[in-house]
């Protein structure tokens, strides 16, 4: 969460970004309330001429220019809304880019520790209610605030007890504002992380729906998700409540000034001190001044709500960053040197505890061990998505957590069962990897894991919109097209996380052979749930308790009878590793 004076400063970085056209709204504004001030004091004119004795022409011709104060006020207003709107526009797609460039260029872990329902929330609700408050409650505000200013002002100069009697009569709105205030911030902020709860709750049962049906959890979901409206349900009403205290308030604060207008200034004017016009023109001034004061407290309701939004899509500028301050280090080889490595998720237990390992450029390695050994920890460490607590994990003797995303591709890539396709067209999902690509690189990568079949058959090629709504892709086509990604980012090393172990077994095989191809030439990590992958190894690295309890080659560490030796005879149901 960004604090107050965060998001005080974002919003005059946003302001002065775009601050001639913000100047120019401030003026129309200005123009458009001073445009407005004319009608009441010259129908308070014409009230005194004509008690006075004057004809029709001291009606007819104020008249005339009061209808032509109002025209005038309705062209800059409209004028000024335009441009306020133009301002506004430009300033959300700022916001907007500003959200997306930073949430690229968070760590993965940051992401999956804070939830994709919490990020959703972020970039479409709260940056929805910034944008509209951008574009709408800022202009609102300042042609607001512009008119109330100017119809004090006026009041003041008609008659200084008048202005006095009215600016007391408002004291009542300065203290409703101050107690509603104090609270809605937090009553804000404590509804947008409700929300982002909600919708974390929901992404979650939503995507995991045939696990939550396969495990029978269809009950504890439906609960969880009926306590998050609930905490949710409760912040709504805090909030409510806190309107439904305001604003009757300040409805009764509008009459006060009037009310107190009215008696001093007939009592004046029977004293024969003041001129009913006088009279007239300050009350229609202080009955006028509670269509300006309703908009800024309606909109200050507003900014409570934005405000909390922005401090909320502000908060992503303090979150840790991919990119290092100075540039991105070069590794100096290819060789990776796990050294002193320590892990433990939210504080909880170590899942790694002192985790030294070097992988040689170009070797085969497999990580075995039971499950809730650490090697898939230990495979996010070495691709970079998390950092070690404790200890290091270099390549080429550069901290991997150092290299901003462009270096680490191109050293370092972790491939799991898990591939995504992005909406857009082929070429786009595989110009992610390698934007300079051109389209023979493009159709080699393809060839190189076997889908330039398919591909070849899609209707526009490369240019085929892939999606639920345009051309579907099943799921050993999204693990060809991450392959395919592979290949063209060419990183030298290359973490397998069980690649295939989601699809079925003909699915498996053709994508075991696609695999081989961009295998080649490349070291590999790989994470061997079956053991049949690290038979295939130069090296074994046997996991246990978060530590390497074993490292050597298959044949070794079988003929040394110890942790590996077992898992293998397990595996193999006790035959003799000789004949397998």
């Amino acid at each position: 969460m960004a604090g107050r004076a965060e998001v005080r400063r974002a919003a005059g970085r946003l302001i002065r970004a775009d601050g001639r056209v913000f100047a120019a709204v401030l003026a129309l504004n200005a123009l458009a309330a001073a445009a407005g001030l004319v009608g009441p004091w010259l129908l308070g004119r014409m009230i005194d001429d004509v008690r006075a004795g004057a004809g029709v022409a001291a009606v007819d011709g104020p008249a005339l220019v009061i209808l032509v104060a109002a025209l005038v006020q309705l062209l800059l207003s409209r004028w000024a809304g335009h441009v306020g709107y133009r301002f506004g526009e430009r300033t959300l797609a700022r916001v907007r880019e500003e959200f997306v460039e930073r949430t690229l260029s968070l760590p993965a872990s940051v992401v999956e520790r804070a939830g994709t329902g919490d990020l959703t929330a972020r970039g479409t609700a709260d940056v929805t209610v910034v944008g509209s408050t951008l574009r709408d409650t800022g202009p609102q505000l300042l042609i607001a605030g512009a008119q109330a200013l100017f119809v004090v002002v006026a009041v003041f100069v008609i008659d200084p007890l008048l202005g006095v009697c009215g600016v007391l009569g408002l004291t009542g709105i300065v203290f409703a504002l101050r107690w509603y205030l104090r609270r809605a911030r937090t009553a804000y902020l404590a509804q947008g992380a409700a929300t982002s709860d909600v919708a974390e709750i929901l992404t979650a049962t939503a995507s995991g729906a045939r696990t939550v049906e396969a495990f029978g959890l269809r009950g504890r979901r439906i609960r969880a998700s009926r306590d998050a409206l609930e905490v949710s349900r409760v912040t709504r009403m805090r909030t409510l409540f806190l309107r439904n205290v305001f604003f009757p308030a300040v409805e009764v604060s509008y009459v006060v000034p009037v009310v107190a207008v009215l008696l001093v200034g007939g009592a004046l004017h029977a004293r024969g001190t003041l001129s009913l016009g006088t009279v007239v023109a300050a009350t229609l001034y202080l009955h006028r001044l509670a269509e300006p004061l309703d908009q800024i407290l309606n909109q200050v309701e507003q900014l409570q709500s934005s405000g909390a939004s922005f401090a909320r899509v502000e908060g992503l500028a303090g979150a840790p960053r991919t990119v290092p301050a100075g540039g991105s280090p070069v590794p100096r080889d290819d060789r990776i040197d796990v050294t002193g490595v320590r892990y433990a998720y939210d504080r909880g237990r170590e899942v790694l505890r002192g985790v030294d390992l070097t992988v040689r450029p170009g070797e085969r390695l497999a990580l075995v061990g039971p499950s809730g050994a650490g090697k898939t920890t230990l495979g996010r460490l070495l691709a970079g998505v998390d950092a070690p607590g404790d200890g290091t994990v270099t390549v080429g003797r550069v901290p991997v957590v150092a290299l901003d995303p462009e270096q680490l591709r191109r050293h370092v890539v972790l491939v799991t069962q898990e591939h995504h396709v992005f909406l857009g067209t082929l070429r786009d999902n595989l110009l992610i990897a390698e934007p300079g690509a051109d389209e023979a690189a493009l159709w080699a990568a393809l060839a190189a894991v076997g889908a330039e079949d398919w591909a070849g058959e899609l209707p526009d090629g490369l240019d085929t919109e892939l999606g639920p709504r345009a051309v579907p892709v099943d799921g050993s086509r999204a693990q060809q097209l991450a392959l395919a990604r592979v290949v063209l980012a060419d990183p030298h090393t290359l973490i397998l996380d069980e690649a295939t172990a989601l699809l079925d077994p003909t699915t498996a095989r053709h994508t075991e052979r696609a695999l081989a191809t961009v295998l080649e030439g490349r070291t590999v990590i790989a994470i061997a749930h079956r053991l049949h992958t690290a038979h295939d190894a130069d090296r074994v690295a046997v996991m246990e308790d978060g530590r390497v309890t074993e490292l050597g080659t298959h044949d070794d560490l079988v003929a040394a009878g110890g942790p590996y030796a077992a898992l293998w005879h397990s595996w193999h149901g006790d035959r003799d590793p000789a004949d397998t």
